[in-house]
Parts: structure tokens; sequence; C-alpha cells
């Protein structure tokens, strides 16, 4: 039953994000085949369809959640938050090895692979956004400190 209650208000939450997909998102030009305007409408879609097979064929009779798991819950949604206020400043790279050498330790991954998981998934997914994908990621203040650690002359006379 549990089950039941969770997909119902996801689904009326997904349901009203499919509206606002549908309808009120317009993109000003299209520059790309899955712009702005397509992936809102995937992801209403594919949640909407999800919860309905959770209506259909539940899991669970009742809800049991350990402490530990809620606490890995408000740890996960803090180094999130985390996560987004350090993305400008330290830039992809930085950020995502930090987050996800935290994410990966807490989940029980030891500390030598918890840091290779993090140099990895920073590093591969730099590399796959920008040349893959030809997307503009945030190189962080760190970067471009290094590649230019003089700092600017403040009036030469």
């Amino acid at each position: 039953m549990v089950d039941r209650i969770f997909a119902g208000v996801l689904l009326v939450v997904s349901l009203a994000y499919a509206v606002i997909a549908f309808t009120a998102i317009k993109a000003p030009f299209q520059y790309d085949p899955l712009g702005p305007e397509s992936w809102p409408r995937i992801l209403s879609i594919v949640a909407i369809a999800c919860l309905l097979v959770i209506l259909w064929k539940p899991d669970t009779e009742r809800f049991g959640v350990a402490r530990q798991t809620w606490f890995r819950l408000a740890a996960t949604v803090v180094m999130l938050l985390a996560y987004a206020e350090l993305y400008e400043p330290l830039g992809f790279i930085l950020s995502t090895i930090l987050f996800g050498t935290a994410l990966s330790a807490m989940l029980g991954a030891g500390m030598l692979r918890s840091l290779i998981f993090g140099v990895a998934a920073g590093v591969a997914g730099f590399l796959l956004c920008v040349t893959l994908l030809d997307l503009n990621l945030p190189e962080g203040e760190l970067v471009e400190w290094l590649l230019d650690p003089a700092p600017p002359s403040e009036g030469t006379s």
C-alpha cells in the first residue's frame, strides 16, 4: 500500500510536470534536434510510465527504513547542495571528484577506490561532455589561476 501511495503522489506531480513540459516550455529557436523542449517531455513520459507500473504492481506492504538509510539520504542531499555551490567556483572536474569520492566513501567503498572513482568520474565525465556532447562546462577559478597565476597589475607608471 505504501508503494501505491508514494506512486500516486508522484504521479500527480509528474502529470503537472508533463502539462508544463508540453504547454509552457517553448524555446525561441531550436538549435538541437533534442533541444530544451524535448528533454522535459521525454522525462515526464518516462516518469509517468514508471509510476503506472508501480501503481499496477507494488513491491512492499509496509514502509520500513533503517535510521542509517535516512542518514545517508540526508547526507546525499547535503552533498548535492554542496556540489551545486562548488560547481562554478571549482569547475566540473574538481567538484565532481569531490562529490564522487565522498559519495562512494559514504556508500562503503575504501578510500583508494573512492578516490579512483571520483577522479575517473570527473575526468571521463568532462571529456565525454566536452568532446562528444560539445557542452561548455565550467573549468573553475582554480584552473584559471593555474593557467594565469600572475595577479593583474594595478597601474604601472
